[in-house]
């Protein structure tokens, strides 16, 4: 690690602790050569899943977005939301929003069936009445 105050790169490490809710570790380092110290922390690097549109654009995939849907499709109704990690547990670098949406869907299916109408009706753009009607008819056989 290179000193901020000399750039020497011989520092040592005087402390190490739990960071940000044990996501991070906050390290101490003094400098060798100027005998400063300043604090460091360390992450795990994340990498971005990348998320393939309908018409094939990529983007970054972005939480607050699906989070925003579940909400609305819950909206006063009794069900909570803590399905994402599936998402990331996919080891996936991209992903097309397909899967996405269809894994919300399957899991409002399973919690709530009001929800799980609400959520298709904007994810598969339901155009009238009688989509709504076909769908309702696959979750009551």
């Amino acid at each position: 690690m290179k000193c901020p105050y000399c750039g020497a790169d011989d520092t040592k490490v005087i402390d190490s602790r739990p960071a940000e809710d044990n996501n991070a570790i906050r390290r101490r380092r003094q400098c060798e050569k100027c005998n400063k110290r300043y604090t460091t922390y360390e992450k795990v690097e994340s990498i971005p899943i990348i998320v393939i549109k309908k018409d094939n654009i990529r983007e970054q995939y972005d939480r607050s977005k699906i989070e925003k849907g579940i909400i609305s499709s819950c909206n006063k109704r009794p069900v909570s939301y803590e399905h994402e990690n599936e998402i990331f547990s996919m080891e996936e670098k991209e992903i097309s929003s397909n899967t996405i949406g269809e894994l919300v869907m399957e899991k409002l299916k399973d919690l709530d069936q009001v929800a799980y109408v609400r959520f298709a009706s904007v994810y598969r753009e339901f155009k009238d009445v009688n989509t709504f009607k076909k769908e309702l008819n696959k979750l009551l056989k």
